[in-house]
């Protein structure tokens, strides 16, 4: 029987979880395969299949895009001693390939300066090399007479739009610019930084707002969450309305009147996760945020204003005959619509070399 009077020992810490990193690894790989898988049907642009490695043309500067975006995160918390995992990829075998990836942070963020910087490096990181492949891949991209057929037109932002003014000028009336894959992977790099930067709740974007308005942030995401939901119901009576006057017939009115839809998916599963991780940010050190540190939180929300895609994606049908294949698209007849920039023909066209 142990003696009362003897002092007991203390109690070691709880031993600290040896990282899985053979789950970051698998997860990796299938994102790559995932995003090879999709980008040879991006490459394909709608003509035969080309062989999986082909896939590269849209998988490679996408993937580098992610993983510098995770890669300033996680460079950015171990820098400030805060614990955080390795990032976890999540694949996705169609549109895009990926739905982007998660860190984990284990460790409190001791203080607001530390806040931001592991907030805003991730989408910094991740624009710094967005931007040169979207530039670089709209360079390469054709602009061409549009051809009846379906198409997925991608969002356009006041910098994407600038971009596309600088590189090719005024788009002819009836002609649009068809994008390559890497351009493609350029714009779903700005899509992504746009989705993180919002100010809501522990996205990025809401890290960075904390940073720069402390508590009053809660307040803030609340807000621009709620107004998700309203921004969809906007857009869909936008575009319903005007398919209406435009003799629209069942079929392009539901398909019109439904194209905000999208925010109201984002409100569901952002105030799912809201919830899962509480409706407030966790409270970080009062110091107040550094004067160059406050500049790149403002730099950050301008960033948000100048890359927001208030309809990220729709689906178009342009009416009108044609007996196969276009190989001429100049032959094509042409319908007097406003001009559209698709972002991938859906029906035979002239395929983009790769």
């Amino acid at each position: 029987m142990p003696d009362p009077a003897e002092p007991r020992p203390e109690a070691s810490p709880p031993a600290k979880p040896r990282p899985r990193t053979w789950v970051n690894l698998v997860l990796f790989l299938l994102t790559v395969a995932s995003t090879f898988f999709v980008g040879r049907d991006w490459a394909a642009q709608g003509g035969e299949l080309p062989p999986w490695y082909a896939g590269w043309v849209f998988a490679v500067p996408l993937l580098s895009i992610l993983v510098c975006h995770e890669l300033g995160h996680y460079v950015a918390a171990r820098i400030h001693r805060v614990d955080a995992s390795l990032p976890y990829f999540i694949p996705l075998p169609i549109v895009f390939g990926t739905f982007g990836a998660i860190i984990r942070m284990r460790g409190r963020i001791p203080t607001r300066n530390a806040l931001l910087d592991i907030g805003a490096a991730g989408p910094l990181a991740g624009l710094a090399v967005a931007l040169p492949v979207l530039v670089y891949g709209v360079s390469i991209s054709e602009v061409m007479p549009q051809g009846p057929g379906a198409y997925l037109l991608e969002g356009h932002s006041l910098l994407y739009e600038l971009l596309l003014w600088v590189i090719h000028g005024p788009i002819p009336e009836g002609s649009d610019i068809f994008l390559h894959p890497v351009a493609l992977a350029g714009w779903v790099g700005l899509f992504v930084t746009m989705l993180n930067l919002l100010p809501i709740g522990q996205l990025d974007g809401g890290h960075v707002a904390y940073a720069l308005f402390g508590l009053r942030q809660d307040r803030v995401s609340t807000v621009v969450l709620a107004l998700l939901p309203v921004l969809g119901i906007a857009v869909c009576g936008y575009f319903g309305v005007r398919a209406f006057l435009g003799g629209a017939d069942n079929e392009e009115l539901v398909t019109e009147a439904t194209v905000g839809l999208n925010w109201i998916v984002w409100f569901a599963v952002l105030s799912g996760l809201r919830r899962l991780t509480g409706t407030r940010h966790p409270p970080v050190d009062a110091s107040p945020l550094s004067p160059a540190r406050r500049l790149v939180a403002v730099l950050c929300l301008g960033m948000l204003v100048m890359i927001f895609m208030p309809v990220p994606i729709r689906s178009v049908v342009i009416e009108g005959e044609t007996a196969g294949p276009v190989d001429d698209v100049d032959q094509v007849d042409q319908v007097d619509l406003p001009p559209q920039r698709p972002l991938r023909p859906l029906s035979p066209h002239r395929p983009l070399e790769t």
